[in-house]
């Protein structure tokens, strides 16, 4: 049997997402993203059915199954926000920063996507260094999510509610802030393969308890970026003061 070389990171996004992953690091990519794929399913079979229910004049039964999604929406973004929060506490401390390119706006439906995806593309344009690129990317998307979640818990609170002052245009936002959430968690995806292709071996643990961290349920007095800087700045105290 041929015994494997430490995968090297490759010249593009699309080199990267082409390459293998040692056992470790599968291991902890497979579990991310059955993780994403568990809390996004969940969320898009239900909104398709109060879609459903939408378009065939069943008012009532719409408004109810609406009235389920916030939650899962923000199952969803909590997942999602801690991955890209944890990617760029590991790599603001150890300096671990992978391909990236940038967000297409083709890829996105309603304007805060397109104008956050405009935005990066025009800015990592004019940035010289790979790790400003990637640490614009992960902001957009970070603040495209929580947007997003924003966006669509407003729109089907309003409509479960009866609260809505144009029920057409609130069901268009749950449409279309579900179909911009799904293009930011492709992108998490292809992301967090390149971050764990140059991510060193021996700091996947460490790596993976920031994203189990920062996926917890935080107060809402605290924002995740505070959380983070303090966790990383625990970790590391301990760290030194154990040698």
């Amino acid at each position: 049997m041929t015994r494997r070389t430490q995968p090297r990171r490759g010249t593009t996004v699309k080199d990267d997402w082409r390459s293998w992953l040692s056992e470790r690091k599968e291991e902890v990519f497979r579990a991310r993203l059955f993780e994403l794929e568990t809390s996004y399913g969940m969320f898009s079979v239900v909104l398709n059915e109060a879609l459903e229910l939408h378009h065939c004049g069943r008012v009532a039964k719409s408004w109810q199954a609406a009235c389920v999604t916030p939650a899962l929406c923000n199952r969803l973004v909590l997942s999602l926000s801690g991955l890209l929060f944890a990617m760029e506490a590991h790599a603001r401390h150890y300096g671990t920063v992978p391909n990236a390119a940038p967000l297409d706006v083709s890829n996105f439906r309603g304007s805060r996507g397109q104008r956050q995806a405009r935005l990066n593309s025009l800015v990592s344009r004019v940035l010289l260094t790979e790790r400003s690129q990637f640490f614009h990317k992960l902001r957009a998307l970070e603040e495209m999510v929580e947007g997003l979640k924003q966006e669509f818990c407003s729109a089907a609170e309003d409509l479960a509610g009866g609260a809505s002052q144009n029920p057409p245009l609130s069901w268009e936002t749950l449409d279309s802030a579900h179909f911009d959430l799904n293009t930011c968690l492709r992108e998490t995806i292809v992301i967090l393969k390149s971050f764990l292709i140059v991510l060193p071996e021996d700091q996947i643990g460490m790596f993976e308890k920031c994203v189990r961290t920062l996926q917890r349920p935080r107060s809402p007095n605290t924002s995740s970026s505070e959380s983070l800087v303090g966790w990383y700045h625990r970790r590391r105290t301990a760290q030194f003061a154990g040698k």
